[in-house]
């Protein structure tokens, strides 16, 4: 019986990892969702009933664990070198002159997008995924092997019978356009720092500590050279289509030229078509075909003699400024919003800028009706890079940052130690009435199927004033609206109904408090065990908690010193929300480490860093960062910071390893 469920597992694997290729890399699916996630389903029950048969690149890994490390360093068996740019077309035929004249032979130059992601090596032993290493310093970087997994077009298991023992796959991490666009317009509805381009997302995803949101991101991967021993080919060229017949991700655009001549026609063409890409691209990569010919030209400390980058200029636009806007956010943010003539900047038709801040505002010396170039490049949210003075001729008023909230009238106000201005009417102002509703019901939070057109109307006609006054919606209230039928009325009154199960902490999360994001939220409700006890926290009291600084306190204190505030949070209670601990993790809440500070250090195997916090807040403890005269315990794991390690034989603090941490918690 072992031995057949064994072979059950190890055909859904195959076939799995079949379907994923021919969906993510080929993009010619030969099976239908369902099926897919029905065999999917049938292999993670498999592999719960038989544990023995464990394979980290198994396709059901693609989900990520929740288990969190700190990342490992390690050292490049091949160091990762940085490309040297050019700009122009005589530094690349600089470039290819002084290849010419190295070699003293015929050569080849093989043409390559450059892609605009982060770096990443890929190193597969006998056709497996062993580890995947971020570029770091290019002698050594990040084991975020868990991470990529994730990463639907990286294959776990490459394909066919004339794959190496060993070998490296070098190639970039990235975040298609589509993606990056809606992960920002979930962190603008948050009201969250914006990510400036795809690369930025996809480097901060790679290193985020939980391999479950990495997965939601949908990274994708490109592959741009080989390494090893035993590589098949000495052609650059012959290797990477050998590369994508495998099973890894190789751009098809890539191009062999005999001459400076074909070279210069590849630059020109893909300077033109990368706008209509789904992915970011910055530039061109020229490398030597030969790899015996890439050994003979070498390499500086700091990059290969036999490739260069050539760097696309990022693209701009002249257009006109006909206005300029003033957006108002859920916290009372004023944000400048330029209004522009339409014009096409890479490949989409541009209608608006932002103008960020007042400062952003002076600097440019910005008139109504000025041409200004607008500039796009890596950057999704187009932004006005400067101002044709010439060509000013009868232009309107100068640019000025509004005095007064531009929904509600009230003067704005700015903090000296903030560039931004704020509407202080809180209580009063549309837009951020309606912009607390929108963050209260989002999935992240209450997870209430509306949207904000819908809020907007249930506020304009009445129905509700704050998010406490959806629960008292009624089946008639929403019939008789506009376009509205039966249907909608009771999913939208079903999908109320069920947020009041959500868990304290994501409630927490859901008042809106300034400066308390989904982490911070997650913390206090595991500090204060309900909403009365965080209510009368001092601020002494909150900043005990870790992580959280005077700003958050603060800010926490204003909002329950508020009695609107106040009056918000007995509505909801009334309606029924959790605004305490569940009955479950209050059993967990002991007083085994009352009193005690204990500094968490290194990578675990039987918890996570998280739970092993979360696990000292629910015993009385409190968790640090930083090793001090004050520190208790250090729970130790492997590769433990050398620093902390100094730190704590010199204070002599007690290391405790994680076995020990729950024996001392009886678990």
């Amino acid at each position: 019986m072992d031995e057949l469920n064994k072979e059950k597992i190890e055909n859904l694997r195959r076939q799995l990892h079949e379907h994923n290729y021919n969906y993510y890399v080929l993009s010619r699916p030969t099976i239908s969702d369902f099926d897919f996630d029905a065999l999917m389903q049938q292999l993670t029950e498999l592999e719960k009933q038989h544990p023995e048969y464990y394979d980290p690149n198994s396709p059901t890994m693609r989900v990520g664990s929740d288990i969190n490390k700190n990342f490992i360093q390690v050292r490049h068996r091949y160091p990762m070198l940085s490309l040297q740019n050019t700009y122009t077309e005589s530094e690349v035929t600089g470039f290819y002159n002084r290849v010419k004249r190295s070699l003293n032979e015929d050569f080849e130059i093989v043409c390559e997008l450059k892609f605009d992601g982060t770096s990443i090596s890929l190193a597969y032993e006998n056709g497996r995924l062993l580890q995947a290493i971020t570029r770091g310093d290019g002698r050594q970087g990040d084991d975020v092997t868990a991470n990529v997994r994730t990463i639907r077009n990286i294959p776990l298991v490459l394909k066919g019978d004339d794959i190496p023992g060993y070998i490296e796959a070098r190639g970039e991490i990235l975040m298609p356009w589509d993606v990056f666009e809606e992960l920002n317009k979930e962190r603008e509805a948050q009201e969250e720092p914006l990510f400036a381009n795809p690369r930025n997302a996809a480097s901060g995803t790679l290193k985020m500590q939980d391999p479950k949101v990495v997965a939601s991101r949908k990274l994708k991967s490109s592959i741009y050279y080989l390494m090893g021993e035993e590589l098949p080919s000495d052609s650059h060229f012959e290797n990477m289509e050998l590369a994508r017949k495998w099973g890894l991700n190789v751009s098809k655009a890539m191009k062999k030229c005999s001459s400076p001549e074909e070279v210069f026609e590849y630059l020109k063409y893909w300077d033109v078509e990368r706008k209509n890409l789904s992915v970011a691209t910055d530039g061109v990569v020229l490398k030597v075909d030969s790899l015996s010919q890439q050994r003979q030209l070498g390499s500086t400390s700091k990059f290969p003699r036999w490739a260069i980058a050539y760097k696309f200029n990022a693209e701009k636009a002249l257009t006109r400024l006909e206005s300029v806007s003033f957006q108002v956010g859920r916290t009372g943010a004023v944000t400048p919003v330029a209004n522009l003539e339409p014009v096409l900047l890479s490949g989409t038709t541009v209608k608006r800028a932002s103008l960020y801040n007042e400062d952003a505002i002076n600097a440019l010396d910005l008139h109504i009706g000025d041409m200004v170039y607008v500039e796009k490049g890596g950057e999704i949210i187009p932004k006005i890079t400067g101002v044709d003075k010439e060509a000013r001729f009868l232009i309107g008023d100068k640019v000025q940052f509004a005095r007064r909230c531009p929904d509600c009238g009230t003067p704005l106000v700015r903090n000296e130690d903030e560039a931004v201005h704020y509407c202080p009417n809180s209580e009063e102002c549309p837009p951020q009435i309606k912009g607390r509703i929108e963050h209260f019901v989002t999935r992240k939070a209450m997870n209430i199927t509306i949207g904000p057109e819908t809020i907007g109307l249930l506020y304009d006609k009445g129905l509700i004033k704050d998010a406490a006054d959806l629960y008292a919606l009624r089946f008639e209230d929403l019939v008789n609206l506009e376009r509205w039928a039966e249907t909608s009325a009771n999913n939208l009154l079903a999908s109320i109904e069920k947020s009041k199960t959500t868990p304290y902490e994501r409630v927490l999360f859901a008042l809106g408090i300034r400066f308390v994001g989904e982490t911070v939220a997650r913390k206090l409700a595991l500090a204060f065990h309900d909403i009365d006890e965080l209510g009368a926290a001092t601020v002494e009291q909150l900043t005990s908690v870790e992580e959280i600084g005077d700003r958050i306190a603060r800010s926490v204190k204003d909002f329950f010193e508020n009695p609107r505030s106040v009056d918000f949070v007995d509505r909801l209670r009334a309606h029924g929300l959790q605004f305490q601990q569940s009955e479950e993790t209050m059993a967990a809440r002991t007083d085994k480490l009352a009193g005690l500070t204990v500094v968490i250090s290194g990578t675990f195997e039987l918890h996570s860093r998280d739970e092993y916090k979360a696990m000292i807040l629910q015993n009385g403890g409190k968790n640090s960062g930083s090793v001090s005269k004050n520190t208790d315990y250090i729970l130790a794991g492997e590769n433990m910071g050398p620093a902390k390690l100094e730190k704590a034989e010199k204070l002599g603090v007690k290391m405790i390893d994680e076995k020990t941490f729950l024996e001392m918690l009886g678990l």
